[in-house]
């Protein structure tokens, strides 16, 4: 054996530590001669683990100790002095696990780590070992690894476990993986053994919350599926008949019935078995001979395998279906060949001989012995049953022979130098051996009525009862069919999803079952059958019972649910199973004393060790299983035993007197003969407090499930509990038992969660209690449970349950009394009141205890702050829920003495009675002499009754005031001494006058409180009026008015609607916005039906008093939308009416000015269906005054209109330059005197009648003017454009006056500024707060806004920039008054010159517009800041100091700046108003620009050189070198477009600038670019004269070949500063327009 550094614990100075205290005993011994050993280390130990012969100490911090019989080391280790393994230092050890034989250690980042015996894989293959290893010395790591996925994946495993020949990890994926020989593997595979990790396919996709271990089988604590996944109906239940675990559980089980017969094992037996066996181990397993102890063998411990065959041509693709089982009428089973297994009354196992006889012939198909039984290890051998291990290597006399033999026995018979008992040997596979069982069964059972097989000692008079079809059926199918999809998640998979840690909120979960699988000859399994399982199978019967904790000893299993019971099932020959209750195949509960609740459990080889609450806080011990007696008498009885039985055992679970000595328990555990405990110190009181709190509460859970069973669910299943109790009391009593239901679910996993606290209390912090971390969840739980107990309470339900309960439950009436904690259980007469109210004494003991563990912390720590800040909260709602159960009880005496049919219409089940006048102490002020006055204090709301004699509860009239509408006001004293108190509410108003003042302090008080708590306060009240008189509630109203019958939900002000809120009336109307003193008022949107077209209409927008006013858009139920104005419900001022698509007829835009609700004033009006646009004055809906018409043929018409029709003087013009001036008596109708012009200039004068396109009647003079005859000046005038027109200045007023509107000035520069620029900030800041998706640009811009600048310091050339980015960003979000005007007008100029309003005539107006446009806005912008100029306009410099003064005036005049409309403000306008102004350009200049382009082609097909010699630029000019690429070329005299090259594509970028600043600019850099060039071929003196300069100018514009020059130069022209028009930039523009015209008449010959 090689030397390794270990170092035992003994040699170490041990210090006693306070927590985590180890105690081992063996367990065989009686209980008197017990003597537990401590092992004393120097660190608290957090975990012990037992295996067969040895065990594991895990202590804080990560080190592990072994001790025991370390046989893959050749040592033994006393328990006194445990071996510290040296391999694990350095890796921080959370679990440790220990098998048969092996070991395991689990490490904080998931890594598993393996060592001890591993004949049969058990210990994986490590990176140290190879399949050949038979042990592995040290700890070794294990990759866990999940190659399913792409690329594979290292598996993090939370959870460890160990049996004889396997193991099994829990992943933090809650999956189970498993290693080693066996069934108990539950791996779908042939090949043992399992050196590497598998997944259990089996249990893929379920949440697994703990895995065990036995010798040779395998438990799983599964959550259960959400209900939606078992699809059976009832009807299919009831069918299948019940279970013999029905007398435990009084559960249905679902069963799914097919017609595939399936072998009860897990898999088809077909027709071809395999022999192939797996590796099996050679050698011995060995014991070290130390202390003089003769070694001895341990036989008999076989790696098993269950190989079967996969034939995957099999018709039947599942490998678990269940079994088709007939039942016949009087419910006994029928069964089909092999389909059935099981005892009847007849049955073949009926006494012991036929059982020997049936052992003899199975044992004569197994392997040759080749030990006698006595040399067998006691746990390998089953006993009576038959085999149930697929494939072993023990010995086959193992597989019928006797066990629990005792372990001095087996020693003895090895000798003392081999310590060996015998040679092993490899066995072939057993599924052979299972079908000759399978055989020998079904001759047994030949013409019998079966069913499954149960335990041999069963009566026959029970098995009618059991279950009658196999237990191997999986509920859910096959495990390959629900396997999980990589890409998708499966529906097995989505039970994390659906219920993590139920509703994830990190409590345990009580919804759970048990899964079990492996080899079952003892029962171990639980399926009601002694049959092997090779996959996971759930045990039905525990299903619902809320196991929390599994346990698995070496043949039998141990399950502990929430209600401290415990369930066992499988070996029970040394009575381990704390019963004599047949079957033991199935969980039957344990035998445990009155008061005594179990909360942790632990198996070993052939004893169980159960941890309980006593009577007191600390725990108590008990044990079931084997112990010895005293010598004398066990050789007396030595002869006279029985060789099957344990020479003594107990039949229940029993106290071990030595827990008293032990401390406080927190863990047991149990392995092989050993028991250990794990116990703490009672430190300042800590342990105990937590002892308590955990004992408590799992004794409250107990108390709620015995109420749950023996009360509540009884009673809510009896059909005759509607009529008992009436209607709204059984709706009362099933909201009841809902809350009391999830008072119980809380409180279980509460409880559960303590207890795992405990298992861990040294790695706990505190502060993790659920008490604390759940506390909002507790006190809501407990709110709506003391909330449902008084209503019905109220309600009077109790009194008419306990006539129910003593009919229905009169033979619970004993068990419910001893239930009771009020006086009135000695009695026997149940008082449910008191005892569904006991629940809430239990957040008095939360205090209690949370203030005890305080008290063990500083008062500065974190610990005692959050644990008091715990006590603090646990304690109020106790004293709160309190106050509500008086509430309840006052309420239910009120009612009571005052009942009648008038009283019953105001009792509802959550209102509760504050105080009621019935002695006068309260009147209403200047009530009537005889009149009658009663007021009623509710918790929800004030009645008045008049007419009302208290004591009869009689009165003809009452009026209920809702508690949230209602105001209270005192009313100070005067001269007259009355107590008065005034009423506000929504609807009325009155005051009511007390007795006394003490009387009227009383109800001040009580009415405050109670307005106070109905609004969320702590009902503590407030100072006398200040109560609530802003708020947010509901009320509907029952008044005249216009809210009559409407349902209001929102703010409130002193009895008025106020603020933001919802109203709702009857007939469909809905307001959705802003109040203000009880009227709308503010951003609102209303909804109003139209019953005629079955559509309603729908506002959004401003309103005023209960009107609409400000702006909005209203859309009409008829498809009409109108965007604009309005003032008291009218459309009023600027707006936008748009026809709707449903008005097919007459589609039209109309956008101008409105007064009361008609067009007036200037508006453009596109009739889309006509195609004509209309842009003039109106009058009453009517077209009346000067106007401008076009149509979509280019017909222009500019003159006056009268009663909606063209009348008077009026010019029209034809799309060919055809005109007309005269008289119009109608649309496009002449009658009277006119001239009429020709495209040619002749003219027609004279009388003119008709319709002009119908045809004109003319009595006049046609005349055709005289070739050099002078121009007629009055006849050119007549054909004018505009003379007709409204002017510029006075077409958008009313969008100017909305801008000023929303500045706060009643018109144009009348308001205050300071005001303006508050409405700005406003507005602004309103519309930021409201608007919570816009982008985060905007928001920025936005808050940029909302600082109102230094509007009032002077302008000069420092602050104006500021000026003109303040403006610039004002006129990017709407929002800003200035940015609504400018989208605004860019709206009105689209709808004017956009479609038919593209008319080249329409350009002088256009122009005109935007400069009226400019001269408004400057205005405004000049009121803002009144520092800038007038138009046109310096502003100076900013002051400097005198020396830098004198500085600037020695060198140079300083520069002025010149502020115009157009600079500050063009800028920002035209851009985007410029695609339809130079369109208006272009169609203009069209006929101009069709002779320019044809030159510009024409010419541009000369080379350089010779275009240059045709426009007369002097040679010197002449560029000779290029540039290509940086290279210099020469440039011949064919060479084009080379030549000014970069003056040519800077001119070009003039078509993609917008303002006529930006393209002189254009201008100004292309004659620098052009000097540029020039410059190396002149001298540096030189200077430019036009002569030189047009030519050369000239060749660029022609080389730039710009389309629409000719509009270009007419925009810059038109819109240009005035003040730059003689400078340098006007001479440059003005060479531009001279080269255009050139180029225009140049001569094409």
């Amino acid at each position: 054996m090689e030397n390794r550094e270990e170092s035992p614990a003994s040699e170490q100075v041990p210090t006693s530590p306070e927590r985590g205290i180890v105690h081992i005993w063996q367990s065989a011994r009686p209980s008197e001669q017990l003597c537990p050993e401590r092992v004393l280390l120097s660190r608290p130990v957090l975990q012990v683990t037992l295996g067969e012969h040895h065990g594991l100490l895990l202590t804080q911090g990560g080190p592990v100790y072994s001790f025991g019989e370390l046989l893959w080391r050749d040592l033994s280790i006393p328990v006194s002095a445990p071996v510290l393994e040296v391999s694990l230092l350095g890796k921080i050890v959370v679990r440790v696990a220990a098998g048969g034989f092996h070991c395991g250690a689990l490490s904080e980042q998931g890594n598993v780590y393996m060592w001890g015996e591993n004949t049969a894989g058990q210990c994986g293959l490590t990176e140290r070992g190879t399949v050949t290893n038979i042990t592995v010395s040290e700890p070794c790591p294990v990759s866990v690894v999940d190659s399913e996925v792409v690329p594979p994946a290292v598996v993090r495993i939370v959870d460890l476990a160990c049996g004889r020949e396997h193991s099994l990890a829990l992943s933090s994926q809650n999956e189970v993986w498993a290693w080693g020989s066996g069934c108990q593997l539950g791996l779908v595979t042939k090949t043992f053994p399992v050196w590497r990790p598998q997944k259990v396919e089996h249990l893929a996709g379920r949440h697994v919350i703990q895995v065990a271990c036995g010798a040779y089988h395998s438990l799983a604590l599964v959550r259960s599926l959400p209900q939606n996944y078992n699809t059976q109906s009832p009807a299919e239940k009831r069918e299948l008949g019940q279970s013999p675990h029905f007398s435990v559980t009084e559960r249905e089980e679902p069963l799914t019935v097919e017609d595939a017969h399936y072998c009860p094992l897990g898999v088809e037996l077909t027709e071809v078995l395999t022999s192939e066996t797996s590796p099996r181990r050679k050698g011995p397993r060995r014991r070290l001979q130390t202390g003089g102890r003769s070694a001895g063998s341990s036989s008999g411990f076989g790696a098993s395998s269950c190989p079967f065959s996969e034939d995957s041509k099999s018709t039947t693709k599942q490998k678990n279906l269940p079994v088709r089982t007939d039942f016949e009428p009087d419910g006994s089973s029928k069964s089909h060949p092999l389909s059935g297994w099981g005892a009847s009354k007849n049955s073949a196992f009926s006494d012991e001989m036929e059982l020997q006889n049936l052992l003899q012939k199975l044992s004569g198909h197994s392997l040759e012995m080749q030990h006698s039984a006595g040399l067998g290890d006691t746990d390998s051998q089953s006993s009576h049953t038959s085999d149930d291990s697929c494939a072993s290597s023990a010995p086959s006399s193992d597989l019928f022979t006797s066990s629990y033999k005792d372990e001095p026995t087996i020693k003895s018979q090895a000798t003392n130098n081999s310590g060996v008992s015998g040679p092993y040997s490899s066995s072939p596979v057993c599924l052979e051996e299972v079908r000759l069982c399978l055989e020998a069964e079904k001759k047994a059972l030949q013409g019998q009525k079966s069913s499954s097989l149960t335990n041999i000692h069963q009566k026959g008079k029970t098995a009618p009862n059991r279950r009658l079809s196999l237990p191997g059926t999986p509920t859910h199918g096959s495990p390959r069919r629900r396997r999980p999809c990589a890409c998708r998640p499966s529906s097995a998979g989505q039970t994390q999803a659906a219920a993590p840690e139920e509703a994830g909120d990190g409590l345990p979960s009580l919804e759970t079952e048990v899964w079990s699988w492996g080899r079952g000859s003892e029962g171990q399994l639980g399926h009601g059958d002694q049959l092997p399982r090779l996959q996971p199978l759930c045990i039905k019967s525990l299903t619902g019972e809320e196991v929390i904790k599994v346990a698995a000893g070496s043949h039998h299993s141990l399950a502990l649910n929430a209600q401290c019971q415990v369930f066992s099932w499988g070996s029970n020959m040394c009575g381990q199973l704390g019963h004599v209750n047949s079957p033991v195949t199935v969980p039957q509960q344990a035998k445990l004393s009155d008061g005594l609740r179990v909360w942790d459990v632990s198996a070993g080889q052939s004893h169980s060790l159960l941890l309980a609450d006593g009577d007191c806080v600390q725990p108590v011990l008990l044990y079931c299983g084997q112990h010895q007696e005293p010598m004398s008498d066990q050789s007396e009885r030595s002869r006279h035993r029985s060789p099957n039985k344990a020479e003594s055992y107990t039949v229940r679970p029993t106290l071990l007197p030595l827990c008293t000595e032990l401390g406080y328990i927190s863990r047991v555990c149990s392995g092989g003969q050993s028991c250990a405990v794990l116990a703490d110190q009672n430190v300042m009181g800590f342990i105990s407090a937590v002892h308590e709190l955990a004992s408590r509460e799992r004794h409250f859970y107990c108390w709620l499930s015995s109420i749950r069973k023996l009360l509540l669910t009884p009673l809510r299943n009896r059909e005759g509990v509607c009529p008992s109790l009436g209607e709204p009391c059984t709706h009362l009593f099933f909201s009841l038992c809902e809350t009391f239901g999830r008072l119980s679910v809380l409180i279980g996993r509460h409880s559960a969660s303590l207890s795992y606290f405990l298992h861990d209390v040294q790695g706990r912090d505190v502060t993790c209690l659920p008490l604390l971390t759940h506390i909002e969840h507790f006190l809501d739980i407990y709110k709506e449970y003391c909330s449902a107990i008084g209503n019905f309470q109220v309600m009077s339900g109790f009194q008419s349950l306990h006539k129910l309960s003593v009919e229905c439950l009169s033979s619970q009436q004993t068990l419910l009394a001893q239930l009771c904690v009020s006086e009135q259980s000695v009695s026997c007469d149940v008082d449910l009141v008191s005892l569904l109210y006991w629940p809430l004494q239990q957040l008095h003991h939360y205090s209690r205890v949370l203030l005890k563990l305080a008290a063990c912390y500083d008062v500065l720590t974190m610990e005692y702050q959050y644990l008091h800040q715990g006590c603090s909260q646990y304690e109020s709602l106790s004293l709160s829920l309190l106050r509500r159960k008086k509430e309840a009880e006052t309420t239910f005496l009120f009612w009571k003495s005052h009942t009648g049919k008038h009283t019953e219409v105001l009792r509802l089940p959550q209102r509760r009675v504050v105080c009621e006048s019935s002695n006068r102490s309260l009147t209403l002020q200047n009530a009537g002499r005889f009149s009658n006055h009663w007021f009623i204090l509710f918790n929800d709301a004030l009645v008045h009754t008049q007419g009302a004699i208290p004591s009869q509860s009689f009165f003809s009239t009452h009026h209920v005031y809702p508690l949230t509408c209602l105001w209270v006001k005192p009313v100070t004293e005067d001269s007259s001494g009355l107590y008065a108190i005034k009423i506000t509410c929504p609807e009325d108003s009155f005051t009511l006058v007390a007795s006394t003042p003490q009387e009227k302090n009383k109800w001040l008080r009580s009415l405050n409180q109670a307005v106070d708590q109905v609004l969320g306060g702590g009902g503590q009240g407030s100072s006398p009026g200040v109560t609530g008189m802003s708020r947010t509630a509901s009320y509907t109203f029952t008044g005249e008015g216009r809210f009559k019958d409407a349902q209001y939900t929102g703010g409130w002000l002193a009895g008025q609607v106020h603020g933001r809120g919802t109203m709702k009336w009857p007939d469909g109307r809905t307001y959705t916005g802003k109040f203000k003193n009880g009227l709308e008022d503010g951003y609102g949107e209303c909804i109003i039906p139209n019953k005629v077209l079955n559509k309603p209409d729908s506002y959004q927008g401003q309103w005023r008093e209960g009107k609409i006013h400000g702006f909005g858009k209203y859309k009409y139920a008829s498809g009409e939308v109108y965007e604009g104005c309005f003032c008291d419900g009218q459309r009023h001022g600027y707006g936008m009416l748009s026809s709707g698509k449903h008005i097919r007829a007459s589609s039209s835009v109309f956008v101008g000015r409105w007064v009361q609700d008609k067009k007036t004033g200037y508006g453009v009006y596109d009739n889309i269906t006509r195609g004509e646009k209309y842009m003039g004055l109106w009058l009453e809906d009517q077209r009346h005054g000067s106007a401008v018409v076009v149509t979509q043929y280019g017909v222009y018409y500019e003159g006056t209109f009268k009663e909606n029709k063209m009348s008077g003087p009026g010019l029209l013009a034809s799309d060919d330059d055809t005109a007309f001036h005269g008289e119009f008596s109608d649309d496009w109708t002449v009658n009277g005197k006119g001239v009429l012009s020709l495209a040619n200039g002749d003219y027609l004068e004279g009388q003119f009648s008709g319709e002009w396109s119908a045809g004109l009647k003319v009595v006049g003079t046609y005349t055709k003017p005289a070739v050099h005859e002078p121009e007629n000046k009055d006849r050119n005038n007549l054909f004018r454009l505009g003379q007709y027109v409204v002017p510029a200045g006075q077409r958008w007023g009313c969008v100017f006056s909305e801008c000023w509107s929303r500045l706060g000035c009643d018109a144009a520069g009348r308001g205050e500024r300071g005001a303006a620029w508050e409405n700005i900030a406003v507005t602004i800041t309103t519309a930021r707060r409201h608007s919570p998706d816009l982008s985060r640009s905007q928001t920025k811009v936005l808050e940029c806004l909302e600082f109102i600048p230094q509007y009032e310091e002077p302008v000069n050339t420092a602050n104006y920039d500021n000026i003109r980015r303040y403006l610039i960003k004002a006129c990017e979000t709407p929002i800003h008054p200035l940015g609504w005007l400018v989208e605004t007008l860019v709206t009105v100029y689209r709808m004017t010159y956009v479609g038919v309003g593209s008319n080249r005539r329409l350009l002088k107006q256009a122009v005109q517009e935007v400069q009226a446009y400019l001269t408004h806005y400057y205005n405004i912008v000049r009121f803002l800041f009144p520092g800038l100029p007038e138009d046109g306009g310096i502003i100076p410099d900013p002051p400097t100091s005198p020396s830098k003064r004198r500085h600037s005036s020695n060198t140079a005049e300083q520069g002025v700046v010149v502020v115009s409309c157009s600079s500050l403000l063009l800028p920002l306008l035209l851009p985007r108003l410029y695609p339809p102004l130079f369109t208006l350009y272009c169609l203009q200049e069209e006929q101009e620009e069709a002779q320019y382009w044809e030159r510009i082609l024409r010419l541009n097909r000369q080379p350089d050189q010779s275009l240059l010699s045709f426009l007369g630029v002097q040679e010197k000019f002449w560029p000779v070198w290029m540039s290509i690429l940086g290279e210099k070329k020469q440039i011949v005299s064919s060479s084009k477009d080379a030549c000014f090259v970069s003056a040519v594509e800077t001119l070009q970028q003039i078509s993609t600038t917008f303002t006529p600043s930006d393209k002189l600019l254009v201008i100004q850099k292309t004659f620098e670019e052009l000097t540029q060039e020039v410059k190396p071929m002149l001298d540096s003196d030189f200077q430019w004269c036009m002569d030189d300069l047009l030519p050369l100018f000239l060749y660029v514009v022609l080389r730039a070949r710009i389309k629409n020059l000719g509009a270009e130069v007419s925009l810059i022209e038109d819109l240009m500063d005035p003040n730059v028009q003689h400078g340098e930039m006007g001479l440059m523009f003005t060479t531009l327009k001279a080269c255009y015209i050139q180029i225009q008449h140049e001569s094409t010959t």
